[in-house]
């Protein structure tokens, strides 16, 4: 055995029972290029939302076929995703995050010209590039602490700055965009890439860790034998299924949340604009919370039991905030939905990180590739729901998907619990990941 599979077998050891947990201060220092680069990784897309109608204007469109590409992103994250999902796992993590960000410094070099087709290109390689970006983030992060608490810890710290960042960047945007227009917020981003991608690269070659994965995997499957062997990796499936729905229903009430507190509170965007800060501060700091809950040493409660409950808090807080008609209802049911989500999301991030071990890069892309598709699966149904019975219709479209969810989490919940097993996965035997190891 390898030096570098030594230190990676004493590592993931170590995050059996007792196993030392960082600070997250200490976690935030190691990993501050992989947090700083999933913060980049939005700003695209929060840069074409933001300035929707003034991109519109200049590359001779309307606003409703621009918006329309945001689509594209969309249908392109989720092929690229599911594509090169079991792909994630045979380079290393920071070499894909680098090539993620190349791809999205060229997609915003080409956004900034203003033309029509540039811009459609934009659109579909920012969705190709976060496809690969965002998981190969997550799992790199994971992959510096090990394959305990400690790596979920890493993992949500990744998703919880993405949250930060989501809540933040369109205000953050738009000051610099007074001196230099959205273009050179594009060409901003452009440079913050290039300069993200060679830190990957230059952190990746100094931390000698290329021994290590060889040793992780001696034994690479087939494209196909990831897939076999992600779906026998006890409680993945449900789990991404749970991510599935959990997303469809957070974003399709996103879609219908500014339509829904002007029609029932009169509430134009200034002041919506305070209660979308609301959402995504309760999401934020949710998120974080119980990133560190379900990832330290010694839990009060299991992390599938948690994920059930935020399920729940889900399901009543969506039901509730279509029949409510009071202001203050309305906005603590807001705040009370997004942490629930947060919650959610957390869990399952924790759970997919620490259940799939050497498959942990596959999982996370799939899961990426599921909540694109969740995306428009929400906002459609959303609307069907709106057309055919209006707000009630809603809830009942959202409150039949959480309970889905429910379902699935209660599967995961019945399954054996958290054993770290030699190649670091927390699947109590499953064959799909020691198959991979």
């Amino acid at each position: 055995m390898s030096a570098g599979a030594g230190t990676s077998h004493m590592r993931r050891e170590e995050s059996g029972a007792g196993e030392h947990l960082p600070s997250d201060l200490n976690m935030t220092r190691a990993l501050w290029p992989i947090l700083l680069a999933s913060a980049v990784g939005l700003l695209p897309f929060t840069v074409f939302s933001t300035y929707l109608v003034p991109i519109a204007d200049e590359s001779g469109s309307s606003v409703a076929a621009m918006g329309g590409l945001r689509g594209l992103g969309g249908l392109a994250a989720l092929l690229v995703g599911t594509a090169l999902a079991p792909l994630i796992d045979r380079v290393p993590k920071e070499w894909a995050a680098a090539g993620g960000l190349g791809v999205l410094a060229v997609s915003t070099a080409l956004g900034a010209s203003g033309e029509y087709l540039l811009l459609v290109a934009f659109c579909l390689l920012v969705g190709a590039g976060t496809a690969v970006l965002n998981p190969a983030l997550t799992a790199a992060a994971a992959d510096r602490f090990g394959s305990g608490k400690a790596a979920g810890r890493a993992a949500t710290l990744v998703t919880a700055t993405q949250s930060m960042t989501a809540m933040l960047a369109a205000p953050l945007i738009a000051l610099p965009a007074v001196f230099w227009g959205w273009e050179g917020d594009l060409l901003a981003v452009t440079v913050a890439s290039l300069l993200l991608a060679a830190i990957l690269l230059s952190r990746r070659s100094r931390s000698h860790v290329e021994e290590e994965e060889e040793a992780d995997g001696g034994g690479k499957l087939s494209y196909l034998a990831s897939f076999r062997a992600l779906a026998a990796v006890r409680g993945a499936v449900p789990l991404l299924l749970i991510s599935l729905l959990r997303t469809a229903v957070f974003m399709g009430y996103l879609a219908y949340l500014a339509a829904y507190y002007d029609s029932r509170f009169q509430l134009g965007p200034g002041l919506f604009s305070l209660v979308w800060t609301l959402s995504g501060a309760s999401f934020f700091v949710s998120n974080l919370l119980t990133g560190r809950l379900t990832n330290s040493a010694r839990p009060r409660v299991r992390t599938e039991h948690l994920l059930i409950l935020g399920l729940v808090v889900a399901l009543a807080s969506v039901v509730g905030f279509y029949f409510t008609r009071r202001l203050p209802s309305a906005l603590v049911l807001t705040s009370l939905h997004a942490a629930s989500h947060a919650v959610v999301a957390a869990c399952a991030v924790s759970l997919l990180v620490r259940r799939c071990g050497a498959l942990r890069g596959s999982a996370l892309s799939i899961n990426a590739a599921g909540m694109s598709l969740g995306v428009f699966a929400g906002a459609s149904l959303g609307g069907v729901g709106l057309g055919l019975a209006g707000y009630p219709g809603v809830a009942l479209v959202f409150g039949a998907l959480v309970t889905a969810a429910l379902g699935a989490a209660f599967l995961v919940s019945r399954l054996p619990g958290e054993h770290i097993g030699a190649d670091g996965g927390e699947n109590a035997g499953s064959s799909g990941t020691s198959g991979a190891s």
